[in-house]
């Protein structure tokens, strides 16, 4: 599993995985999506800590500069 998550992606995902969880945990949403957003900020979370993203290799991308 190689890296595949750049700094500046790996930075936006986890502020917006951060803002997700927090605003679905607060409430912020009608009650079902507030689980939705919540996981979706989980993922994003996941994926910037791990720095890969299972999506980007089925779609041919990488935002890692190359060594």
């Amino acid at each position: 599993m190689n890296a595949n998550v750049g700094g500046a992606d790996r930075i936006i995902r986890l502020v917006a995985g951060l803002a997700l969880i927090a605003f679905g945990a607060m409430g912020g949403l009608v009650s079902p999506w507030n689980f939705v957003a919540m996981g979706v900020g989980v993922v994003f979370t996941l994926t910037a800590v791990i720095r890969f993203c299972p999506l980007y290799p089925l779609l041919g991308l990488s935002t890692c500069s190359k060594k």
